[in-house]
């Protein structure tokens, strides 16, 4: 990563303003899902460590104005458990009051500001707003990878009136992603699913350059079936997409020793999920009024084949319906071959992400992207904003 990171500051004394994406369901005062507070743990430890005063910032949900539901009192008295340290909770981001509460910090001591999104000039990246954040602190520090593709007034505009570097996620989250878009070790492999094909076109588009192996599942595999000239009956298919898949195919081709691997079968229900009506069958043979729904296993066994001799493989959303049983089966098996490849393996996507933890595999995958739509960008090749806006080494 070619921006400077807390390595390379001096912090003992300093009052940092660290940006973290604690953006998680939060359910009768309970954190959920506790994963982003436990990835921004060691960027936390490492500032503790050197003597800073730490104010945290995030935002949480979209809310209009103040919403009693999407304060961020739980989530620090969730990091507070975690810490087993003392995180302060202030109900304001800013104000002579949060000024205060930050001044009256001494070093090792943590202070949670209030939902960031509270203020509409956050997300217009208000120059004032940013100015107000700034008079907090000395430094600012990034790990909120999960919003570095927006340009916000915590992300972007505060960069304009304080010194700033990466946290060590954010800084591990660009690295790994980078090597896999810029310089991946070959063969590379990718696996995408999901259901928006505009966004999945972007990066094959960009990939492509580098891929050897494309494996394509989820409702956009139905595009991509569709261009080819198979009936998929009443399955969801994005029309606007069927001319960016038939590039990308031609694509493939026209650069050569790219192999595209599609369903061979599909798990096809009538009716819709809820229907009840359920069979496994060849791309070929899907019955009229029926709509194809995961791939099926012959498919999950042609992308394992296709994946073996990788050294480098990134999947980017789920295969299936994987909200729904008996939909989710696809997914689930194509984390546990990911986490028995013995590759570098690069998973974003939320519910490409809760395959993973469904599947028990999330440890043995190479790592595990917290963020969904700053992965998505870079793997279409676009920069970051946030990422941009920091110190250069």
């Amino acid at each position: 990563m070619k921006k400077k990171t807390i390595r390379d500051i001096d912090v003992r004394g300093k009052r940092v303003l660290l940006r973290v994406d604690y953006n998680v369901q939060v359910e009768d005062g309970q954190v959920v899902d506790d994963v982003r507070l436990r990835e921004s743990l060691p960027t936390i430890r490492a500032l503790r460590d050197a003597g800073a005063c730490i104010i945290i910032c995030s935002h949480q949900g979209r809310p209009r104005g103040v919403d009693p539901n999407l304060r961020n009192a739980p989530i620090g008295r969730h990091l507070t458990q975690l810490l087993g340290v003392a995180v302060k909770n202030v109900e304001e981001c800013i104000g002579p009051e949060v000024e205060a509460a930050a001044k009256a910090l001494k070093p090792g001591e943590l202070l949670m500001l209030e939902n960031l999104r509270f203020h509409a000039e956050e997300e217009e990246n208000d120059e004032e707003f940013s100015k107000a954040l700034a008079r907090l602190a000395d430094i600012y520090v990034n790990d909120a990878f999960g919003t570095a593709h927006r340009a916000h007034a915590s992300t972007v505009g505060v960069t304009q009136h304080l010194p700033a570097v990466a946290g060590l996620l954010l800084e591990r989250e660009v690295d790994y992603l980078t090597r896999v878009t810029d310089n991946p070790d070959r063969p590379f492999g990718i696996v995408l699913g999901g259901s928006k094909v505009s966004d999945k076109i972007a990066i094959l588009e960009n990939l492509t350059r580098c891929a050897d192996v494309i494996c394509i599942g989820g409702a956009i595999a139905n595009t991509f079936l569709k261009a080819r000239g198979i009936d998929v009956a009443d399955s969801l298919v994005e029309n606007d997409g069927l001319a960016g898949a038939r590039y990308i195919m031609a694509l493939a081709e026209h650069r050569g020793g790219i192999e595209i691997v599609l369903p061979s079968d599909v798990v096809v229900a009538f009716g819709g999920a809820a229907a009840g009506q359920v069979r496994t069958v060849s791309v070929a043979q899907v019955p009229v009024n029926w709509r194809i729904l995961d791939v099926g296993p012959g498919t999950v066994q042609a992308f394992a084949d296709a994946l073996a001799p990788m050294h480098t493989v990134v999947w980017n959303g789920p295969l299936g319906l994987f909200e729904r049983e008996p939909f989710d089966r696809g997914s689930i098996a194509m984390a546990r071959i990911l986490s028995e490849l013995h590759a570098t393996t690069v998973v974003g996507g939320g519910e490409t992400v809760a395959a993973l933890n469904r599947a028990g595999v999330a440890d043995r995958v190479s790592h595990v992207s917290t963020g969904g739509g700053a992965s998505l960008a870079m793997l279409q090749g676009k920069s970051l904003p946030a990422v941009d806006a920091l110190l250069d080494v």
